[in-house]
């Protein structure tokens, strides 16, 4: 966005609209602006919002992601089109310096004059930098902004070594994991006795401590930080400690908490906390009405700063509501619950209400399980009353835990049941009191969803969340969310069906349990014996993905071939123009040059498009039905096999060049990627199945966003599962840690057969582990401690697969019936489609729109073609 000149001063009478300036485009000052453009007020206001960084509002709480392959259009918050689509008029890289509330003016650094008739300020906080010497020195850095993590990854990589974080809260060891996946060797100062001191009790902040140190970090705790000692040419070179240590390094990173913005309030005379934090009432109104204050640069009416997003969305709703003529006292922010879900270094962590117990007169009830790294604390009031708690290693509870401390009743239940191991008593989400609150965002109770389900008929989760709002911030209601609509459904004597579809009442895993023990080959078969009807888009794929895991044969073979989804039913993905792509096999990546001289060749002969995937494979794109067997016939006969591109199975092991080349690379990540595909590929799942390989702790292949992702370490190989990118990312969990090779295979071969013979249909791994019953503990207690007696079966069924696998396409070009469906018009072979069409692009082709006079691909021959 370019600057604009000052607004001209008109007089206020005469002004059509009245003027409104948000001072700050951050998390809060988004969400201000998404509720205020929803209110009927809005219609008769200008916006304008002035905002320091150089780009619009991003995801703060994810910025760790950054550095796992997340840029800043993914971390993007505004949807696209929304400040034209609102009317609001956004500059960026132009703070403001001085507010003159007489005038009723904003300056900004650029020199620009905005009038206002009412002023929000969002201005957030800033980083607390210890007073020590040399905290200035080259190499020094803070952890707030993406501009500050751009630095820290340049400075490491230009560096490498040793980095020091100081601080062991939140945000310090948000720090700590970002140069652990920048493959520094990390340290964390916390001055407090424990990590996460103001979330934590001891015994949490031990188990803690533990974990972290198992992923090599070197925790210091009790002592503080005297200085940033410096060498000659200015650069860090070590810490000094309280205690008189000294840490070399080459990298510190503060990240000892924040300090609330709130400068252009006190220059401009409006009363701030003791503290720091602008003080504001209880519709976040300053002492001049005319200006308001949200987030972190705000003092609420309890004397509190808050740091946390949830509390900043609270008062920005506050804020728009009371702007717009519609303040109440159910709207009014008086306080906010500051509890706390999150995963700090793969390590699951919750608190919340009273965790230390510090209002008296209370007890604790606790469960503490060191062999499986799992600490639970509940504090327990006098009267009954859930007072608070302190989850690690284990926060499943905290859906129910959090909504029961906020309602304030007596338990219904004993409360050692709610610390308990899943599966050994534990309450479910009736348990809740209709005034408890589930979604503390959008602060939606129990009693909304019920009435949501009742009186509203909405029976879905997403029918649920469009009429409450509920699930649609931070997302962390969604799992208790889905079991309340099921289990309200289900006690008002609704049919909760969970079956696969209207033929099928058994689910995807109990229709994988029939077949395995039955021996049963067709689809006919099975629902006929165990379903009702003719089948339909869903079960029939469904139940093709299990027969070819499970039974002998083709996937093209007999009535299977009618079964196929449209990729496999052609063994190929289907493009927007009906034509499709080819992708051959690459293993970890690598790749001859004669492999490549054949691709090229072939990709010339034919006309396609190429492209080079995230995968590290190589896409052909625009091949007509009639000419994907010649197209694979020399594919195979270069030494090339199916991709599977076009199934619901393994797709790639992506690799790093690991120790063989990379400098930092301590096992040899290729090698071991090339095994693990060729072991796994046309492996059929319920979803696509994707891996990689990483040769050391910089993550170069991003394994930790893989269904299943494997580390090297000095000592073996880390196995995190359960991780995806898409629409809805997440970070994999770490199952196993320093595993040599041939227990790495076994437990991954172990992990994915669990998944394929336990998950839903079209469910990834990543949703799988957050549903089935016990998460990432019982799936670990399955495939490394044989918890459920079965891993003779899983190790078989691999093996079988294994030994019994055969690329798909080779089989076809063999078979002459099996040819015989590719073709585009079946009383007519050989006669290509006319309706798939293509027009020359950057040296390539491209699908050709309605408006282009595009031309069909003829192999062999350069396309020329007019545009109209």
């Amino acid at each position: 966005m370019t600057p604009h000149p000052t607004r001209p001063e008109r007089p206020r009478a005469a002004r059509p609209l009245r003027d409104l300036v948000l001072v700050g485009h951050g998390m809060v000052g988004q969400r201000f602006l998404e509720t205020w453009v929803e209110l009927p007020a809005a219609a008769g206001w200008r916006i304008t919002v002035l905002a320091e960084e150089p780009r619009p509002a991003y995801d703060r709480v994810q910025l760790t992601s950054w550095f796992s392959g997340t840029d800043a259009e993914g971390l993007a918050l505004a949807p696209p089109g929304f400040f034209a689509d609102h009317g609001i008029e956004l500059r960026l890289a132009d703070p403001v310096t001085a507010v003159d509330r007489a005038a009723r003016t904003v300056t900004t650094a650029a020199g620009h004059r905005v009038g206002y008739d009412a002023l929000v300020l969002a201005t957030g906080s800033s980083p607390f930098v210890p007073p020590v010497p040399g905290r200035s020195a080259a190499g020094c850095h803070v952890y707030r902004t993406l501009e500050d993590v751009a630095a820290i990854r340049a400075d490491a990589g230009r560096r490498g070594g040793v980095g020091v974080v100081v601080g062991g809260g939140l945000l310090g060891l948000e720090a700590a994991g970002a140069l652990t996946a920048l493959g520094l060797d990390t340290h964390v100062v916390e001055f407090a006795p424990r990590l996460m001191a103001v979330q934590l009790d001891d015994g949490g902040g031990r188990l803690l401590r533990r974990k972290v140190e198992d992923l090599g970090v070197t925790v210091h705790t009790g002592t503080g930080t005297r200085a940033v000692l410096t060498a000659d040419d200015g650069r860090v070179r070590a810490v000094e400690l309280s205690d008189g240590r000294e840490l070399p390094c080459d990298l510190v990173v503060f990240a000892a908490g924040v300090r609330p913005r709130d400068q252009l309030a006190r220059d401009g005379g409006l009363p701030v906390g003791d503290r720091g934090g602008i003080v504001v009432d209880e519709h976040c109104r300053t002492r001049d009405p005319h200006v308001y204050a949200v987030g972190e640069c705000a003092r609420a009416v309890d004397g509190t700063v808050y740091g946390l997003v949830a509390p900043g969305y609270a008062m920005a709703e506050t804020a728009a509501r009371a702007l717009a003529g519609a303040p109440s006292p159910d709207t009014a922010f008086t306080g906010a619950d500051t509890s706390t879900r999150l995963k700090l270094l793969g390590v699951d962590v919750a608190s919340f209400g009273d965790a230390h117990g510090t209002a008296g007169d209370c007890l604790d009830v606790l469960y503490s399980d060191s062999r499986s790294g799992v600490y639970k604390k509940l504090v327990i009031g006098r009267d009954g009353r859930l007072l608070g708690g302190v989850l690690v290693g284990d926060t499943d509870a905290y859906g129910l835990l959090r909504p029961l401390t906020i309602g304030g009743q007596p338990l219904t239940t004993p409360p050692e049941q709610l610390v308990l191991p899943a599966g050994l008593a534990p309450a479910g989400p009736l348990a809740l009191p209709d005034d408890a609150v589930v979604c503390s965002c959008h602060h939606v109770t129990r009693g909304e969803i019920r009435t949501a389900v009742h009186d509203k008929s909405c029976t879905t989760v997403p029918e649920v969340k469009k009429c409450t709002k509920a699930g649609t911030g931070c997302g962390s209601c969604v799992k208790l969310l889905d079991s309340l609509v099921t289990e309200e459904l289900a006690a008002s004597g609704a049919s909760v069906f969970r079956g696969l579809c209207e033929h099928f009442a058994q689910t995807r895993a109990e229709l994988y349990e029939i077949v395995r023990a039955t021996g049963t080959t067709t689809f006919s078969a099975l629902i006929d014996a165990h379903g009702s009807g003719e089948g339909c888009d869903v079960c029939k794929p469904a139940v093709a993905s299990i027969l070819a895991g499970l039974a002998d044969g083709h996937v093209l073979d007999g009535e299977r071939a009618a079964l196929q989804d449209t990729n496999d039913h052609f063994l190929a993905n289907l493009q927007r123009n009906g034509s499709y792509s080819v992708v051959p096999r690459i293993p970890g990546g690598e790749i001859t040059p004669d492999g490549l001289i054949a691709i090229g060749e072939i990709a010339r002969d034919f006309g396609l498009y190429t492209k080079i995937t995230g995968g590290q494979r190589i896409d052909l794109f625009g091949a007509r039905v009639d000419q994907l067997p010649p197209i694979w016939r020399r594919l195979v006969d270069a030494g090339f096999e199916s991709g599977h591109a076009y199934g619901k199975s393994l797709r790639t092991v992506k690799s790093c060049v690991g120790e063989t080349w990379c400098r930092y690379g301590v096992q040899d990540s290729v090698a071991l990627a090339i095994e693990l595909e060729l072991r796994y590929r046309g492996l059929r799942s319920p979803h696509k199945l994707k891996s990689a390989v990483s040769g050391c702790a910089r993550e170069c292949a991003e394994a930790q966003s893989k269904d299943f992702g494997v580390i090297a370490t000095s000592s073996g190989w880390n196995l995190h599962v359960g991780g995806n990118g898409g629409m809805t990312p997440r970070h994999a969990d770490l199952l196993a840690a320093d595993l040599d090779r041939a227990t790495l295979i076994r437990t991954v071969d172990r992990f994915l057969m669990f998944y394929i013979r336990t998950a839903d249909r079209l469910e990834r791994t990543s949703v799988w582990l957050e549903r089935i019953e016990g998460g990432l503990d019982h799936v670990r207690a399955v495939v490394l401690d044989d918890a459920l007696g079965i891993c003779a079966e899983l190790d078989a069924a691999m093996a079988r697969h294994v030994g019994g696998y055969r690329d798909e396409w080779a089989a076809v070009l063999d078979d002459p019936e099996r040819l015989r469906r590719f073709a585009s018009f079946v009383n007519a072979p050989g006669t290509p489609d006319p309706a798939v069409t293509f027009v020359p692009e950057r040296g390539q082709v491209r699908p050709a729109r309605a408006d282009e006079d595009g031309r069909p691909l003829v192999a062999g021959a350069r396309l020329e073609v007019r545009t109209a």
